[in-house]
């Protein structure tokens, strides 16, 4: 079915950020005394769930608000290395341009999201950011309220597993993206509706019936 309304994650999935979270993840660590992460760690950690890799890297739970802040502030001073993937703009406008709402839900600030964007950002209705590691199913069913759309017609594009549990938890379509911080095998096990293996899927997907105008 057509979707009405599809809401976004911003690292992994429309910015290229891994490389630059591989470079950062060490120095947050020291500071907040957390494991640091070897090289032979990663495609592990890839393959885990947020709650793994926080009891794998022993990371204080108690801790995690001030390790958010701390990490939208290194995203800030590093915008500039931060890209949009490949594609990015043209997916997100031609879905603008048939009539989808778009949505951003993140973990990253606001300012942050619209930097990294670009003139892209003018393509989204709704920012909802600053989410906590858990904390995005709030913020999923506040965007679907003030899109004025029923669940059935949205979907949740990420490239976590918690993304996919968010969506999940309150009844909306899901979508995991192959190119992001997750291993592509960890988002299938959780049976996805949606598995996107390139950018230009993503479009055809969340039409799917409904007449296309193509775009770019």
């Amino acid at each position: 079915m057509p979707y009405s309304l599809a809401i976004f994650d911003l690292d992994g999935t429309l910015a290229d950020s891994f490389p630059w979270f591989l470079r950062t993840i060490n120095d947050v660590a020291d500071r907040f005394g957390f494991r640091r992460v070897a090289d032979e760690d990663i495609e592990e950690l890839r393959h885990a769930s947020s709650r793994e890799i926080l009891s794998r890297l022993e990371v204080p739970v108690w801790k995690l608000p001030a390790i958010a802040r701390h990490a939208r502030r290194l995203k800030a001073e590093a915008a500039s290395e931060i890209a949009l993937f490949a594609g990015v703009e043209t997916m997100l406008r031609a879905l603008a341009d048939n009539g989808v709402q778009l949505a951003l839900v993140t973990s990253d600030s606001e300012a942050n999201a619209r930097e990294k964007l670009g003139e892209a950002a003018a393509l989204f209705s709704h920012f909802d950011c600053a989410a906590s590691l858990f904390g995005k199913p709030a913020k999923f069913r506040r965007v679907i309220r003030r899109a004025g759309v029923e669940p059935s017609q949205v979907i949740a594009i990420g490239d976590e597993v918690r993304d996919i549990e968010a969506a999940r938890s309150v009844g909306i379509a899901c979508g995991a993206v192959c190119w992001g911080y997750a291993a592509p095998a960890a988002l299938r096990a959780l049976g996805p509706d949606h598995v996107f293996q390139q950018m230009d899927e993503i479009a055809e997907a969340v039409y799917s019936d409904r007449g296309i105008r193509r775009v770019g």
